[in-house]
């Protein structure tokens, strides 16, 4: 029999052929229906009958699961919604095996959430707390994925979840388990708050070491507001605030840092072909100037787009308007959007990693934002980067700045690596406790 697989007739629920090839999940605990500990919640609200009144909306993501989405007249929803109560679980059934399921805790004010949702509540012998972690486990995710049907549109209905099979530990244990894995996600929340704590730091240096100054922030007046015309670099309401300087050392701007003209970047528009150019986004940047690992490969484009070491990139337009970028060939070639700007810098005027860092602090951040086109779309465009504020100390000092900040992020990314450890453990633990791996 080592080619064949049998089934018991009475346990066949779908003639899938994945579900039934699955290895079935083993525990220390009894292995139960799920549908027998969970019973589903479809009460349904007629919002438009209430057309004044103002409704909390819920909505579900793979990250962070149920969150409070938004609030909307009855009169503008014309579908009856679902009521969800407290300790109520909801998934998106074509999402749920990417993790697209939440539970609806103390903390979550809206009370509503759309028809295209299964909702379910959970019985006495089972926490939801515990169930929800459970579905969070890389082992039960392989259950659900196992368990979807459709050939495009993977689909968990509430019968197919009702008849999975899941571990049960009696109540103190599951809340036994559950504690073990607040004990860990709370020693991440410490060392977030360390990170948090480091990365003023990170700015506190250079404050201190390029002896900057701060204007006091002024009350916005109401009627008519007086500027002097030298003090006026846009028309606009309220751009034209001091941003800060140094004591010390120049005041100047991007442009005496730079060598030619800005450049915008190819509008890649699709992926023809996989090549090994990665097409850098404005989503790819991250706060801290480094790169996400999922930038999809680019079409082949002229080289004039290709990138160079140490060329800098500012984001131009969007909610991402003034993040910036440092490329380095370790990356693997690439060639970047053309909602980001790029400059070639003077190296003999500027270290690239301290304008990549200073571009970080909070007078650059001033600067976007009183300088931002606000009217629809947020944006600067390459030209008007080029008169961005940038302190100037000689390349010594620079070096010194550069070598203390990255010490710095060293230390916080350590931290970060220390939190992404403990939230896997987290998980980990739950399935070493409940599976028998």
């Amino acid at each position: 029999m080592e080619w064949f697989k049998t089934v018991p007739f009475s346990d066949v629920v779908l003639w899938d052929v994945k579900r039934y090839s699955f290895e079935k999940i083993q525990s220390q605990y009894p292995i139960v229906k799920l549908g027998m500990h969970i019973q589903e919640e479809s009460h349904k609200v007629k919002l438009a009958d209430s057309p004044d009144k103002e409704f909390g909306i819920l909505g579900v993501n793979n990250k962070i699961g149920i969150f409070d989405a938004y609030k909307e007249k009855g009169a503008n929803i014309n579908q009856s919604y679902k009521k969800m109560e407290k300790g109520w679980l909801a998934y998106n059934p074509y999402r749920v095996n990417v993790g697209s399921i939440g539970l609806r805790t103390e903390e979550h004010e809206n009370e509503y959430i759309s028809p295209a949702y299964v909702v379910f509540s959970c019985k006495e012998t089972l926490l939801p707390d515990f169930l929800f972690k459970l579905f969070k486990t890389e082992r039960f995710n392989k259950v659900i994925n196992a368990s979807t049907t459709g050939s495009v549109r993977q689909n968990l209905t509430i019968d197919i979840l009702k008849s999975l099979d899941i571990p049960l530990p009696p109540i103190e244990v599951q809340q036994n388990i559950l504690n073990k894995f607040y004990a860990k996600q709370n020693n991440a929340q410490d060392l977030e708050l360390e990170i948090e704590q480091k990365q003023k730091e990170v700015e506190e240096i250079l404050i201190k070491e390029l002896h900057l100054e701060f204007p006091k922030e002024q009350e916005k007046k109401i009627g008519i507001y007086f500027s002097q015309f030298s003090e006026v670099s846009r028309w606009d309401v309220w751009v034209n605030e001091e941003n800060g300087t140094s004591v010390k050392y120049r005041n100047g701007t991007l442009q005496e840092l730079v060598i030619g003209s800005p450049m915008y970047g190819a509008n890649v528009k699709s992926i023809d072909e996989e090549t090994d150019v990665r097409y850098i986004r404005i989503t790819d940047i991250n706060e801290d100037g480094t790169l996400n690992d999922d930038i999809v490969s680019a079409e082949k484009v002229e080289s004039k787009y290709l990138l160079d070491e140490d060329d800098f990139l500012i984001a131009r337009s969007g909610n991402t308007v003034g993040k910036t970028f440092l490329y380095k060939p370790f990356i693997g070639k690439a060639i970047f959007a053309g909602y980001l700007v790029k400059y070639k810098l003077n190296h003999q005027k500027v270290i690239p990693e301290y304008l990549l860092y200073f571009t970080k602090s909070k007078i650059f951040k001033n600067w976007i934002r009183s300088n931002q086109r606000i009217s629809g779309q947020p944006n600067i465009n390459g030209q008007e980067y080029l008169f961005s504020p940038i302190v100037i100390p000689p390349i010594s000092v620079q070096n010194e700045i550069v070598n203390r900040v990255k010490t710095k992020k060293d230390e916080i990314q350590n931290l970060k690596n220390s939190v992404s450890d403990l939230l896997t453990a987290s998980y980990k633990n739950i399935e070493k406790s409940v599976f028998e791996l």
